[in-house]
């Protein structure tokens, strides 16, 4: 029987917490992990999972990151790109990283070989003599749609909204006994309500309406623009009827995080968890 785990790798936002990394999770289906988004410390929270570092889940080897997932191309979810292009390799990985992200990654990814063509030249050729081939990087840029599908998992991709910034995207993944959504940053839109009914666990960006105040008008109309607040996760939530909500990506701002959990309780009455590096939901 299948066994779908996600593990939340880093829970953070672009500000440098150094309790929260950056934005990555694993959908593990047995032995098989989907990595989204690579934010900084991606491979060595991943690693930190497995039993070889102390971690819970013996399914998971960083040899076998080679399937990786990209909302968008914000900074704070990109920059532990390096990592999971080399870092698996030098590990062990002899097979091409497969990405799957929006437009622009493949761009992205060529300036970041380009970047590390030496380190991978002494590698290859040097008295590592590493594999050629663990390094390399397939890239399936992606528009709305399912993207990748196997019999044990189907991965659907739908445009969310993120300020300006185009080809912001969420996932739907279904395996045969979870359905996981992830909304990536994103204001509340219809997608998410249309991608987001039936699943067991929905994952979702939020910022405390507490802060919010707090902050200077500027910062308030970005913020407005570009991420969910609790009042507005609330009303969401409240039409998907998720299995389990779990709050990522939050923004607090000097807000109790216990106050933020009560200002999504006011109009909000089903199973919440508030995110945290290294938590796994089996």
């Amino acid at each position: 029987m299948t066994h779908t785990q996600l593990l939340l790798l880093g829970t953070g936002t672009p500000n440098p917490d150094p309790r929260h990394q950056g934005s990555a999770m694993i959908i593990l289906v047995d032995e098989v992990p989907f990595v989204i988004d690579f934010g900084a410390g991606v491979v060595r929270q991943a690693a930190a999972l497995t039993p070889e570092y102390g971690g819970p889940v013996p399914a998971l080897k960083i040899r076998n990151l080679t399937t990786a997932f990209l909302t968008h191309l914000h900074s704070d979810h990109t920059v532990g790109y390096p990592d999971l292009i080399l870092t698996p390799w030098v590990m062990g990985r002899a097979t091409p990283l497969e990405v799957y992200g929006p437009r622009g990654t493949a761009q992205l990814t060529e300036h970041v070989l380009r970047a590390y063509e030496e380190d991978i030249r002494y590698r290859v050729e040097g008295l590592e003599r590493g594999n050629d081939q663990g390094w390399r990087v397939q890239v399936h840029e992606f528009e709305e749609g399912v993207i990748y599908e196997t019999e044990m998992v189907k991965v659907e991709a739908f445009r969310v909204h993120h300020g300006e910034m185009p080809n912001v995207y969420g996932f739907r993944f279904t395996t045969p006994d979870k359905v996981i959504v992830l909304s990536g940053d994103t204001t509340p839109c219809e997608n998410l309500i249309r991608f987001g009914r039936g699943a067991d666990i929905l994952v979702h960006e939020v910022y405390a309406q507490a802060g919010f105040a707090r902050r200077d008008p500027q910062w308030q109309a970005y913020h407005a623009a570009h991420h969910t607040s609790t009042a507005e996760l609330a009303e969401l939530a409240q039409q998907i009827r998720p299995g389990l909500l779990v709050l990522n990506h939050v923004l607090l701002w000097g807000t109790r995080e216990e106050a933020l959990l009560e200002e999504l309780a006011r109009g909000y009455d089903g199973p919440v968890v508030l995110g945290e590096d290294l938590q796994v939901f089996a």
